[in-house]
């Protein structure tokens, strides 16, 4: 009977170390609905996490700005509240002023190079940096190369775009490009954007063929697209840095190792699924213009890099890197 009792007393001990080892849940929020690559990567990464941790942490995803837009979710982060996000490069520059340096126009001439940089000693740099204001970026995913939409005229060189309201992100080197091309720029998140489109209260927009597609442009009164790739444009999978710091440092490279390996799956779903989403947008009546003039973008813009010297050493081991 002694014997009996022991042995339930250890299957009780155990019972209980089970329900007390049970699975941690994080919240993971987006701004985007579940057609877009941010979707693609949250799951990829929420699918990886899982696996690894042996279910010993499920990462739910909340989509569409249901826990906030994208500065907002930063914060929440920043003060412990908010697990995890896929952010937009764009309002990290609110965070760490050196973040700014990768929105800088036409700073990369293709994914490759893009990646380079990223995925390389200045990209982990870059990241370093956001540790300051309670961040951890654990890898850079991907928004892509942005174009202009507008519901005006067709725009084949710098100067069609001048006079044009256009809703840019919510981020200083963003509006200073647009200003230096004597656009009205308007910086908005986008949630409101999609109201500010369909009012026309905003005449255009700035985003990747991804973007551009997955909401459906042409159901917000844009007529025109013009590839100027005026800027590429990542995103970063980013937690709270005392989150991060809690666990231990074997479930830690977990967590950097799956938010790479889901950004790099998400590119190459990008990347494959580009042509067919132009195609999309073309059959839906917006007229593309796939080579505008862009050197008349590059020269209208070099301004920008004058206005922000804080930025040229970056820029310099930019270029350096990838001229090797």
């Amino acid at each position: 009977m002694k014997k009996l009792t022991c042995i339930f007393a250890l299957v009780l001990v155990l019972a209980l170390t089970g329900s007390a080892m049970a699975e941690t849940v994080l919240q993971f929020g987006t701004t985007v609905n579940e057609q877009d690559s941010f979707q693609v990567a949250a799951e990829k990464f929420a699918e990886l996490v899982e696996e690894r941790t042996n279910g010993e942490y499920k990462i739910e995803i909340y989509p569409n700005g249901t826990l906030g837009g994208e500065a907002d979710m930063l914060d929440s982060m920043s003060m412990g509240l908010l697990d995890m996000g896929i952010i937009t490069a764009g309002p990290f520059v609110n965070f760490s002023e050196m973040m700014g340096v990768l929105d800088m126009p036409f700073l990369f001439a293709n994914n490759e190079e893009a990646y380079t940089i990223l995925d390389g000693e200045i990209g982990k740099e870059l990241l370093a940096t956001l540790e300051d204001a309670n961040l951890k970026g654990l890898a850079y995913a991907e928004r892509g190369f942005r174009n202009i939409t507008n519901s005006v005229k067709p725009i084949e060189k710098a100067a069609d775009v001048a006079g044009l309201k256009l809703r840019v992100m919510e981020n200083e080197v963003y509006t200073a490009t647009f200003k230096a091309l004597d656009v009205n720029a308007v910086p908005m998140n986008w949630q409101d954007t999609l109201t500010a489109l369909q009012q026309g209260t905003v005449e255009g927009q700035e985003n990747p063929i991804n973007v551009i597609w997955s909401y459906k442009m042409w159901e917000y009164n844009q007529k025109y697209c013009v590839l100027d790739r005026h800027s590429y444009s990542t995103a970063i999978i980013t937690m709270s840095l005392d989150l991060f710091n809690s666990l231990d440092e074997a479930t830690q490279e977990i967590f950097v190792q799956a938010a790479q390996e889901a950004a790099e799956y998400e590119r190459a779903w990008v990347a494959e699924q580009e042509a067919g989403q132009l195609q999309e947008i073309k059959d839906n009546g917006i007229e593309v213009v796939e080579n505008p003039d862009v050197e008349s973008f590059r020269s209208a813009v070099q301004v920008v890099y004058d206005a922000y010297p804080q930025y040229a050493e970056y820029v310099s081991r930019i270029q350096e890197t990838l001229a090797q």
